[in-house]
């Protein structure tokens, strides 16, 4: 049952009063290049004062979601987008993540470290960078943490809530049995999945409305496969995480997915109703297939935050056309 109006431009986030921008920004890329165990795990060199100004940007066009975490560049990626929204704090929601361990001279992701201590810790150092007093959502970033292991982590973010240093908190994890452990914390609002036309994710989307929490969606573009930019024999360069991340399935060995490229070419039309670019169909889809959905895909330039934030105004594909969708990629 939807509980939201599904043309609506903003979301509420859980079961809180934080409201935010229906669509959000993932600020991965604007880390820079970083590596997690020697392997290239960012999307390649940047320019910051571009990071900065798309930021700004994405605020004029009216998002107000942005989406971070400590391990992107190991704190490049928070440093910038602090700075990015100094003077629009009062009016944006700042998500950021924590769990994993790094070097930040080496910019290496070093391992995980989920414990109390850390977790605060980590806390800190993400407010330090962020040049702000408090994050809204500070959401888990070790996905496949034990249930076992992650009350522990449930009941210090309550602890944080209580010392007013985050506002709520969430999990994010491609693994819908894990959502109840964190769910019980009164104060837990979302949960940030894989979604897209080619991952679907029903079990998520179907565990964030049992639970009356948000569902932040990363990977909306396929990692860019669907903004149409690719093409059979596209090379993705070797620090590009794409061309080295065994976890994703929109490109392989540094090249895009033929099959996918197929599937999009099949959808194309559908997508493109309504004067929308392939980006903005694609999150057109997110939104018709559910109402609870803030995607947040990356971006480098300017241009992309534009084309990103045209999509707001024009709204969610209609049920029928996410059906026609579903139909044609068999999902």
């Amino acid at each position: 049952m939807q509980t939201h109006d599904n043309a609506s431009t903003t979301r509420r986030l859980g079961r809180s009063d934080l409201e935010a921008s229906a669509l959000g920004l993932g600020c991965w890329a604007i880390g820079g290049p970083f590596t997690m165990f020697g392997v290239p795990d960012g999307w390649g060199e940047i320019d910051d004062a571009e990071s900065i100004r798309a930021v700004q940007r994405a605020v004029d066009l009216g998002v107000t979601f942005f989406d971070t975490a400590d391990a992107y560049g190991t704190g490049h990626s928070e440093r910038v987008l602090g700075q990015a929204l100094a003077a629009h704090r009062d009016r944006v929601v700042i998500a950021t993540k924590f769990g994993y361990t790094y070097d930040e001279d080496k910019r290496d992701l070093t391992g995980s470290d989920t414990s109390p201590a850390y977790v605060r810790r980590a806390c800190e150092a993400s407010l330090r960078r962020l040049g702000t007093d408090y994050i809204d959502l500070y959401q888990l970033h070790v996905g496949d943490l034990p249930a076992a292991e992650a009350a522990p982590v449930r009941d210090t973010l309550e602890e944080l809530v209580e010392a007013g240093l985050i506002r709520a908190y969430g999990w994010s994890t491609d693994d819908a049995s894990k959502v109840t452990v964190f769910a019980e914390g009164p104060h837990c609002v979302s949960i940030q999945h894989d979604l897209n036309l080619f991952t679907p994710a029903s079990d998520l989307l179907a565990a964030c409305e049992r639970h009356s929490l948000t569902s932040i969606n990363r990977t909306p573009l396929g990692m860019g496969l669907l903004t149409g930019k690719f093409r059979a024999d596209s090379t993705l360069p070797a620090d590009d995480v794409r061309a080295n991340a065994p976890w994703q399935r929109w490109f392989k060995d540094g090249r895009p997915s033929a099959e996918l490229l197929g599937k999009l070419e099949s959808v194309r039309e559908i997508l493109r109703s309504d004067g929308r670019s392939l980006a903005q169909g694609a999150l057109a889809w997110i939104w018709g297939t559910s109402d609870r959905t803030i995607p947040i895909p990356g971006f480098r330039t300017v241009a992309q935050v534009e084309d990103n934030a045209g999509a707001l105004a024009l709204g969610p594909l209609k049920p029928a056309q996410v059906a026609e969708v579903n139909a044609l990629l068999g999902t």
